[in-house]
């Protein structure tokens, strides 16, 4: 995948394009059935798929008041668009400025001036422009005056959900990370470096690697059957979110406890999926009892994780580890 990260690094138009636009946070199963008929269509018409998107998230310009919590980091988001088989990605820098821009200068300028748009394709009620005014209807009217078509898809769903990254959030936000990978169609993942913590872990028998992440969206607080990617290997782990209430600590920490393991962790990075939550945190009257508690998590999550394999690819296959640095 060709990767544009900005509109002036396109130097001729391109073969004909099919494009689609959007924020894409997450690239969850709505997402990906869009790039499937972006894909299909251009196969069709012997063109190239495009998807355009913004770095920024707009609503982090427009709406920096609101604290918006993205499912993917801009790394991850690129390695899922390139799964998902498409030609070209262009990441178009938003400020205030770009957000100023009126949808139909927009279309003239990038869509058809430097890209060479032939067919779009759009999510259901998607808008863009200042004050939303690039919608289906200014889409398909400017279609008419430059050549192309403009293709809506319909609200995709598994019959009682929409797909949709406001519902993905939702569900990570509240600890249902089961449910949340079946609208991602993969499970949600976290990918940091090893840190030092506090090391109480260990005095407690079970050493944890405590997580340092640039990723937004974290699961609620509570313990977790994981599955950790490290290099070529694929480990399980108990992995607990929260502040750590028997120690009275204050700040949100990111452990996990890998089964069976002893090598030194430090400074590598590691990528978390989150297949199970087990319970929220609690707060434990002596560490006895939570070195009871947690022998429990751990002996819990051998069970769940003894069959479970983690799915991060746009095939639905297992992960490949090899590919841990470039995909989440």
């Amino acid at each position: 995948m060709v990767i544009f990260r900005s509109v002036s690094e396109i130097k001729e138009k391109l073969r004909r394009p099919v494009v689609t636009i959007g924020n894409f946070d997450g690239v969850h199963l709505g997402h990906r059935e869009i790039f499937r008929r972006v894909r299909e269509l251009a196969r069709e018409m012997g063109g190239v798929s495009v998807v355009i998107t913004f770095v920024p998230h707009p609503l982090k310009v427009v709406a920096a008041h609101q604290e918006v919590r993205l499912i993917t980091t801009c790394r991850e988001k690129e390695a899922l668009i390139e799964g998902s088989g498409i030609d070209y990605l262009l990441e178009i820098p938003f400020d205030r400025t770009f957000a100023a821009m009126p949808a139909a200068e927009f279309v003239q300028r990038v869509l058809v001036d430097a890209i060479g748009l032939e067919r779009l394709v759009i999510g259901y009620d998607y808008a863009f422009g200042r004050g939303r005014e690039g919608d289906v209807g200014l889409l398909r009217e400017l279609g008419t005056r430059y050549g192309y078509s403009v293709e809506e898809l319909q609200p995709i769903s598994d019959g009682a959900t929409v797909y949709s990254s406001t519902a993905v959030r939702r569900l990570v936000s509240a600890g249902d990370v089961a449910a949340a990978a079946q609208l991602l169609g993969r499970h949600f993942a976290i990918t940091g470096k090893v840190v030092h913590g506090h090391e109480r872990g260990r005095g407690l028998g079970f050493p944890t690697a405590n997580i340092d992440t640039e990723k937004d969206l974290i699961p609620s607080v509570g313990v977790y059957a994981v599955k950790v990617c490290l290099g070529d290997r694929l480990l399980d782990g108990a992995c607990n979110i929260g502040p750590n209430p028997t120690f009275g600590n204050d700040r949100l920490s990111i452990e996990v406890f890998l089964l069976d393991f002893e090598e030194n962790l430090y400074d590598r990075e590691i990528t978390l999926f989150f297949i199970e939550r087990l319970r929220g945190e609690k707060r434990f009257a002596s560490l006895d009892e939570l070195k009871t508690a947690i022998a429990a998590d751990v002996e819990r999550c051998r069970e769940i994780l003894r069959e479970a394999r983690p799915v991060a690819s746009e095939s639905g296959g297992d992960w490949d580890c090899v590919a841990a640095a470039t995909k989440p």
